[in-house]
């Protein structure tokens, strides 16, 4: 969600209470209506509306993903969103940064899609150079800083919620993965919140072709 909710100018506004008192149907009325406001709620071609998404603290508004985690992770420090060890800290903190302005290629092959399957679609050279850059720092990760759990830095952080919308990549392109990096995958799968968090993507009945390139419409 905090990746990947679109939102257009007229949005900026909402705050964080009024998101979460909205019933599920709302919210999807209030997406629609805010990502294709020219066509009522309409699903259409993606025409270039802001991608933004904003915590409003105490009034002052927060954007981007990486300001919003600092935050959440700064106020709830009991919650340990990064890893207690600074070392550690330093590397979370860098593979995020890379996972968040990087892998262009895999984001434009290999687009986020929960819902569908789609073997072998999108491997290219400049993909495959990104799988094996996410799998040097899964490995890394793990084998400096997770011996603890079964997560990159051994419990939950945020560079594992950073993570996840690759790790449904690898499975909705079925990429074969080396054993620990599968292990990892598994791992982050088994999660209650991605599980709610996929499960909810599947009920979505939405088809837009710009966002599905390998899919010829939703069941």
């Amino acid at each position: 969600m905090a990746q990947h909710f679109l939102l257009s100018r007229t949005a900026k506004t909402l705050s964080l209470a009024q998101v979460f008192r909205m019933t599920d149907a709302e919210a999807e009325t209030a997406f629609k209506f805010i990502r294709w406001a020219d066509t009522n709620g309409t699903p259409g071609t993606w025409l270039g509306w802001e991608v933004v998404l904003r915590l409003h603290v105490d009034g002052e508004p927060v954007w981007d993903t990486l300001a919003i985690c600092e935050t959440l992770a700064e106020r709830f420090t009991d919650k340990h969103l990064w890893p207690t060890d600074a070392r550690a800290r330093q590397v979370a903190r860098s593979v995020c940064a890379e996972m968040h302005s990087g892998f262009q290629g895999l984001r434009g092959a290999m687009p986020m899609n929960i819902r569908s399957r789609h073997p072998g679609k999108g491997m290219n050279p400049d993909s495959k150079r990104d799988i094996d850059r996410v799998v040097a720092i899964w490995s890394s990760c793990r084998e400096r800083f997770g011996k603890d759990g079964a997560l990159l830095f051994g419990r939950f952080s945020i560079a594992d919620a950073y993570y996840a919308p690759v790790v449904t990549r690898f499975q909705t392109y079925a990429v074969e993965l080396p054993r620990a990096a599968q292990a990892y995958c598994d791992a982050v799968l088994a999660l209650g919140g991605v599980r709610a968090w996929m499960d909810a993507a599947r009920r979505e009945t939405e088809f837009v072709q710009d966002d599905e390139p390998y899919a010829s419409g939703h069941r």
